[in-house]
């Protein structure tokens, strides 16, 4: 039997996008064995999993930070690693990633690493002789990992569920934040979107957000009748369970675009300063329901996290509310 180490530590939406891959291969191989290292508060993310994938739980923070840390987390894989036959797929590509990798090429020579595209991503973001193309998927850099060591990684996966609700109401899930202002359509706009779907009949709205984000989007729950809040109220499993039972997602550049992607809800997503040429558009998720704004200086930023040169954000302002709630109707 062949153990295979996965690496892919953070963030959640990154972590998210292994799932169609990994599961694949994980199906397609049951006599091997797969252990999926990844940050703790990920672990619950990995649900109806196949038999032969563990996912280890990675505390960053605690007993697992720093070199001692890394050690450590060695010393307790060492247990469930007795094979001879070992592999290692770093999806991840960082320091942490590499020191573990460099231990176990004492041990195997079928290690393999992602490939980023640095390269191509500076070009893309480059405001100077901008190529504007789009480059491999996230998940297609996965599978090319797995490619490397042996594996066959097409994708199988239709779904965390075999199953979607039908529902009486239409039931439109809103994931307004982001991480970075560079990827966050403004809220007043957003809250005008809101105000439009609350006044339809037979819709119901459904915020999705984190704890701290949670007193803000209990304020639209209290002020629009047909809505709900779940911010801050649920599990990783739990949401991916309601995120399963909605009809529609309208979400940012984030987490939750991918998460809802993982249960097959279509996802009206909005970019900003990002763009899905980098890579990171939400699994079989139909392109048609991108809104994005064409301006010459995007994308200037392949995680949203730089400040916009202009000092307007005008890719996220100039999206009209109108345009959003046109699509939601299209769809």
């Amino acid at each position: 039997m062949t153990t295979t180490l996965v690496i892919r530590l953070s963030s959640l939406g990154d972590v998210a996008i292994t799932i169609p891959v990994l599961y694949s291969v994980a199906n397609r191989y049951p006599d091997d064995r797969f252990i999926l290292l990844t940050k703790s508060a990920w672990q619950s993310l990995f649900i109806e999993k196949p038999s032969n994938l563990t996912v280890f739980p990675v505390y960053t923070k605690d007993k697992h930070k720093g070199i001692t840390g890394i050690i450590r987390l060695l010393r307790e894989l060492s247990p469930l690693i007795k094979t001879k036959k070992i592999k290692v797929a770093d999806l991840h590509g960082v320091i942490r990633s590499y020191l573990i990798d460099f231990y176990y090429r004492l041990k195997t020579k079928q290690i393999a690493l992602i490939e980023k595209g640095r390269g191509e991503k500076k070009k893309l973001v480059g405001q100077k002789n901008k190529i504007k193309h789009p480059l491999k998927t996230t998940s297609e850099r996965y599978r090319e990992v797995f490619e490397k060591i042996g594996y066959d990684s097409a994708i199988s996966f239709t779904g965390l569920f075999a199953e979607k609700p039908v529902n009486e109401r239409l039931r439109i899930g809103i994931a307004p934040f982001a991480k970075h202002e560079g990827k966050t359509y403004p809220l007043d706009k957003m809250e005008e979107v809101v105000c439009r779907l609350n006044k339809l009949p037979d819709i119901e709205i459904v915020f999705f957000g984190s704890k701290e984000e949670s007193r803000f989007l209990e304020s639209w729950n209290e002020k629009y009748p047909n809505s709900q809040s779940v911010a801050g109220k649920m599990s990783l499993p739990e949401e991916l369970l309601l995120m399963n039972q909605i009809d529609l997602m309208i979400s940012m550049d984030s987490a939750n675009m991918h998460l809802a992607s993982l249960v097959n809800t279509p996802v009206i997503s909005i970019w900003g300063a990002t763009h899905p040429y980098a890579g990171f558009y939400g699994f079989n998720q139909n392109e048609s329901n991108i809104i994005q704004t064409d301006l010459p200086c995007r994308p200037c930023s392949i995680y949203g996290n730089k400040p916009c040169k202009r000092g307007d954000y005008a890719c996220l302002k100039a999206i009209v509310p109108e345009t959003i709630i046109d699509k939601i109707c299209q769809i």
